[in-house]
């Protein structure tokens, strides 16, 4: 296994970041949304991301961001790698 590399899944129900809070990591983020539905806001950006099944992205290191919803009544799962970009 890669040093500073960390994978993850994450169950989410109904859950969001609490106002105000955001993420910013020094560890560049790969998010995969496997089932459920989420939204996704970036501070340098104006609206959300909505995210479906199958959706994934990159988050730079350090970049701002939060979650502001994932769906309600159903689980929302994520698979998410942490690593070191050097």
């Amino acid at each position: 296994m890669r040093p500073g590399l960390r994978i993850e899944r994450i169950v989410s129900q109904g859950q969001s970041s609490p106002p105000g809070f955001w993420y910013e990591q020094a560890q560049a983020e790969w998010v995969l949304l496997v089932s459920g539905e989420a939204w996704l806001r970036f501070e340098d950006e104006a609206a959300p991301r909505r995210l479906l099944p199958g959706d994934h992205l990159l988050i730079a290191p350090l970049r701002r961001h939060r979650v502001d919803e994932t769906a309600a009544g159903m689980p929302t799962v994520w698979l998410t790698v942490w690593f070191d970009e050097s």
